[in-house]
């Protein structure tokens, strides 16, 4: 039998889950949000309650709006806003200029 979770074990990009949900999407916020709708994707099912006794529609119904408000966050917004990867929320929206970074590197020898 081919469950719900070995197929979606099957799939590796946004693409892939939002074909397979059945969601429509702009190819522009793929170009520049495709990981962090996943990374968001997955934030939000592990908030989830209940999910292990969820039968498959049920947890397909869930799994789907999830996507969605997962693709729709960054169609509102920006990764940059979103902070989904530490790397953005250590960031917290500053510019590091080019000059500082020739200091850092002269004094790091």
């Amino acid at each position: 039998m081919n469950t719900l979770v070995q197929r979606l074990s099957t799939l590796s990009s946004a693409e892939d889950f939002l074909d397979f949900f059945g969601l429509k999407y702009e190819e522009s916020v793929l170009n520049v949000s495709r990981l962090h709708i996943l990374k968001r994707f997955f934030q939000y099912i592990r908030q989830e309650q209940a999910m292990d006794i969820m039968d498959e529609v049920e947890m397909f119904r869930r799994l789907h709006a999830l996507l969605a408000k997962s693709y729709a966050d960054f169609v509102q917004s920006t990764p940059a806003k979103e902070k989904v990867f530490k790397v953005l929320q250590s960031a917290d929206g500053q510019r590091v200029s080019l000059d500082s970074l020739r200091q850092t590197l002269k004094s790091h020898g």
